[in-house]
């Protein structure tokens, strides 16, 4: 198979797969070796950074995704608006904590955030951005959390290491999320660090008379 239809197929794998795809499975799907997949992944992006395409080629979650370019985020969030609610700002500092402190537990995080974030970790398992990794050797073996995949490629990161300095984190802004053309979103990393003024999911529970 000559560059060019490899090339093609290539694009046609990323556009039905919705999800970073590793140059290695593409390799193995068609049948030619990776160094081959990676020359068409390279002409793709060539070819994406064209002026007016609408998307592009990026490196992400350890695979390779087409996003739409993010000076059309705005169009596509409308098209997608009611499909998907945002984050609150309580379960964005919940997501921070864990991002930046895993493993960790729900009352290790309670315990930075000075309030019970048990609504906020509810959504963050629901949408897949965390999930149980363990239990931690302590009393009552309490349940561990980190990050996933989705995390990497919802917001647009090969790999834990590329996270920002927590002292650049926007309190409060508002995530410009681009889209995967195969469906899904890549947003940016937003909210605030895990020292920020707390959020709470539910008031802190009164403390006993001393």
């Amino acid at each position: 198979m000559s560059t060019g239809p490899v090339r093609g197929a290539v694009e046609a794998l990323l556009f039905v797969a919705g999800e970073p795809l590793p140059a290695s499975r593409m390799a193995r799907i068609l049948g030619v070796s990776e160094a081959v997949v990676r020359e068409a992944l390279e002409e793709l992006a060539q070819a994406c950074r064209a002026p007016g395409r609408g998307i592009e080629l990026v490196e992400v979650a350890g695979g390779w995704q087409l996003v739409t370019r993010p000076e059309y985020s705005r169009a596509v969030e409308e098209l997608l608006q009611p499909r998907r609610q945002a984050l609150s700002r309580a379960a964005l500092e919940t997501l921070a904590i864990i991002a930046y402190r895993q493993p960790v537990t729900r009352a290790e995080i309670e315990a930075i955030r000075g309030v019970q974030s048990d609504a906020g970790l509810r959504a963050l398992l629901e949408r897949g951005l965390v999930r149980e990794v363990g239990r931690k050797e302590a009393p009552g073996r309490p349940i561990l959390y980190g990050t996933t995949p989705l995390f990497l490629q919802q917001f647009g990161l090969r790999d834990l290491s590329e996270l920002p300095p927590p002292g650049t984190f926007a309190a409060g802004a508002s995530p410009e999320p681009e889209q995967p053309a195969g469906g899904g979103h890549v947003a940016t990393l937003s909210g605030s660090p895990p020292d920020a003024e707390p959020q709470p999911d539910t008031p802190p529970a009164p403390r006993a008379a001393s």
